[in-house]
């Protein structure tokens, strides 16, 4: 029979893994799904990964910008990623998660993903050799794992000093 865990264990056991992921000399990277592309973030970029709140839409904006969550008495705004790269809107539900990133860049931003997938080491990919350099200025680079699935490497800093992530206002 298998052990069986308490949530708080979990949590815990958690917590424990993305703190020995961090501290230690090679960087973990977090994969995320956004729509229909795979996203790989540097563990060190990140905050925390939760349901998603509840969101306050913020009027005049662009669809992606879904609005604002108060995560624990703290304001993020929060943008659609998948929908931010002109892919389908994501429905805030089921898998869906809220992904704090920038608090180590002094934003209070959050990105919602279609679902997060878990820790990766960089040993588990290739660079992609078989499509040219993406336009996108925050791809960091393509990647593909032992599947042959094609993995973009986020440059968070580059993402959030972006023109057209800072505009989220409409025109």
């Amino acid at each position: 029979m298998a052990k069986r865990l308490s949530l708080r264990e979990f949590q815990e056991d958690l917590v424990r893994r993305f703190a020995e992921a961090r501290s230690g000399d090679r960087h973990a990277l977090l994969g995320v799904r956004a729509g229909a592309e795979n996203w790989l973030i540097d563990l060190t970029d990140t905050g925390e990964i939760l349901p998603v709140p509840p969101l306050a839409p913020v009027p005049l904006t662009c669809e992606w910008f879904r609005g604002l969550a108060n995560v624990r008495g703290t304001l993020f705004s929060v943008v659609d990623f998948a929908a931010f790269h002109d892919g389908a809107p994501i429905d805030p539900g089921g898998a869906t998660r809220l992904l704090l990133v920038g608090m180590r860049h002094s934003v209070n931003c959050a990105l919602l993903v279609s679902r997060a997938i878990g820790l990766r080491s960089p040993d588990d990919f290739q660079p992609d050799r078989t499509a040219g350099d993406d336009a996108r200025p925050w791809v960091q680079g393509r990647l593909r794992d032992a599947r042959e699935r094609l993995w973009l490497k986020l440059d968070l800093p580059q993402l959030l000093a972006h023109r057209s992530f800072l505009n989220a206002g409409i025109d």
